[in-house]
């Protein structure tokens, strides 16, 4: 007879057993998890239909399959300019450029600031363009606010974007990312629009190499940073003590 669950431990000493914990393998809902402990872009892209409600306005997120060539290495395309998402939203990305990030490393929160027409209040503005009429592509203002277009080459990317637009209600999404190097169901590209904070680590065994097009040119004046402080590699508090004694 098997015994009971409880009582298992019964053979470590007392003092351990207060101490012990034991996980939780049990799965959340989707949507619970999109916002918490996050969930493999495979797993957000096929449970897309019962995600509305937490899934951030304006994001896309879509597939993207890599080609293994057997002896040689692989091959991937992003997009065409006349078929799939980018095309389907009207988003042609004005600058290209990628960006190596170290393992273990991570960049953000960077957010852009949305383009509101004059006399419109923003929370206003938002509403219609988003979810009274989220399809209206045309309406978007692409040219006057950076939209991202991201995806990867090499790594794993854990990436985070916060709703931070007046009037919405502020959703996080939380998901992980494989680039080409790691062909599967988790390569995928993101459209982030302006007004949503995004964060990325550098997840895994090697480096992350990110491609990312912008809708508009780049603009250091709209190059916004909230708890960015992680970019910054501090010295040793003693040495910084050093520094500063004048010594």
């Amino acid at each position: 007879m098997k015994p009971l669950v409880e009582n298992c431990w019964s053979g470590l000493r007392a003092e351990a057993r207060a101490l012990l914990e034991t996980r939780d393998y049990s799965k959340e809902a989707l949507a619970v998890r999109l916002g918490g402990s996050g969930l493999a872009v495979s797993e957000l892209l096929a449970g897309r239909d019962e995600l509305d409600k937490a899934w951030i306005p304006g994001v896309e997120i879509f597939p993207r399959r890599v080609f293994q060539q057997k002896g040689r290495g692989y091959f991937a395309e992003l997009t065409r300019l006349n078929e799939g998402v980018l095309d389907r939203i009207g988003l042609a990305p004005r600058q290209w450029a990628s960006a190596l990030m170290h393992r273990d490393s991570a960049k953000g929160f960077h957010i852009h600031p949305p383009h509101v027409p004059e006399g419109i209040a923003p929370e206003a503005w938002f509403r219609e363009r988003f979810i009274e009429r989220p399809d209206d592509y045309a309406g978007r203002h692409y040219d006057r606010e950076q939209w991202d277009v991201m995806f990867f080459l090499t790594g794993m990317c854990e990436m985070v974007l916060v709703d931070e637009r007046e009037g919405l209600t502020r959703r996080v999404m939380r998901f992980t990312i494989c680039g080409d190097s790691k062909p599967g169901m988790d390569n995928a590209a993101v459209v982030i629009p302006p007004g949503v904070a995004h964060a990325l680590r550098s997840i895994g065994t090697e480096d992350l190499i990110m491609v990312y097009g912008t809708s508009t040119t780049f603009d250091p004046r709209w190059e916004g940073r909230i708890a960015s402080g992680i970019e910054n590699s501090p010295l040793p508090p003693d040495w910084t003590a050093y520094m500063d004694s004048g010594a």
